[in-house]
């Protein structure tokens, strides 16, 4: 899709979302001439910012394909943002209804149309402790083996430091001026995985593949060296769910055990002069 068919919606958002975005942040981005110059395709991003769609769709507007994002149903219902969301073409997804598998046929229809759909694969902010891309969903891997189109990895760093994850208070920290950056890299090869049966495990190594090209990009980003397994948001949750059971269970057992296992009575303090004289530097006081 060429600069000539962004359209009015699109060109709308950038002309309110662009001036902050330059006055704001200094960029560092790389990889463009990765951003196929038409053709449908999909970008794989990692998250870790609420600030992250604009960092990103701010770098992809200026190559000239604009990005179609998956996004919650519920922004598109009323207000500017709705209407926003609709003229841009953005792709509405109804967690946990029937319609659910909408926005993967929505997704494949804009593809084949020569449309770039963007995917965050981890499907939320990472839980990472150091920001590194965790497991990610197989939605992504889903409408790459039916559309076989591109997928090209994108890592995005910088953002978090205006915007930490889950932070306490969702306060903006702009000063000293912050960098945002973001590196496309070379499309994914999944051919191996073509005219597979889309089966669980065929899904789970798509994705793996995936995430693993965009982890890659990221150490590039942050000249460090990526944990060797990604970080598994539901490992850690079944850990601290047996963790809190394992708790409630001693709880209840030590309240069923009755006084027998209750602590003892605590020791009365000593009065305030046998303190004093217990403390030989008190005594010296005392004597004085």
């Amino acid at each position: 899709m060429s600069r000539r068919r962004i359209g009015f919606w699109y060109r709308l958002a950038a002309v309110i979302c662009k001036p902050p975005l330059l006055v704001l942040f200094k960029r560092d981005w790389q990889g463009m001439e990765h951003i196929p110059v038409d053709g449908g395709f999909i970008t794989a991003v990692n998250h870790n910012s609420y600030l992250d769609p604009l960092s990103y769709a701010h770098y992809q507007y200026n190559t000239g394909r604009v990005p179609r994002f998956l996004a919650k149903a519920g922004l598109f219902k009323s207000g500017f943002v709705g209407m926003v969301m609709r003229g841009t073409g953005q792709i509405p997804v109804y967690r946990e209804t029937t319609d659910a598998a909408t926005a993967f046929r929505a997704a494949v229809t804009a593809i084949e149309k020569g449309e770039c759909v963007a995917f965050y694969p981890e499907g939320t902010l990472t839980r990472d402790p150091e920001l590194w891309p965790m497991q990610g969903k197989t939605g992504a891997a889903r409408v790459a083996l039916l559309t076989k189109a591109p997928v090209i990895p994108v890592a995005q760093w910088g953002a978090h430091e205006a915007m930490p994850p889950y932070a306490k208070e969702k306060k903006l920290r702009l000063l000293p001026r912050k960098t945002l950056r973001v590196k496309a890299g070379p499309p994914v090869d999944l051919s191996e995985f073509y005219g597979q049966e889309p089966t669980a495990e065929v899904l789970r190594a798509v994705t793996e593949k995936i995430m693993a090209a965009i982890t890659a990009e990221l150490a590039g980003i942050r000249g460090q060296s990526a944990p060797a397994e990604p970080f598994d948001y539901r490992k850690e949750i079944a850990r601290e769910r047996r963790a809190a059971r394992e708790a409630a269970r001693a709880a209840a057992a030590a309240e069923a055990a009755g006084p027998a296992l209750a602590p003892a009575e605590p020791t009365a303090p000593a009065a305030p002069a046998q303190q004093a004289r217990s403390n030989p530097q008190a005594q010296e006081d005392e004597g004085k």
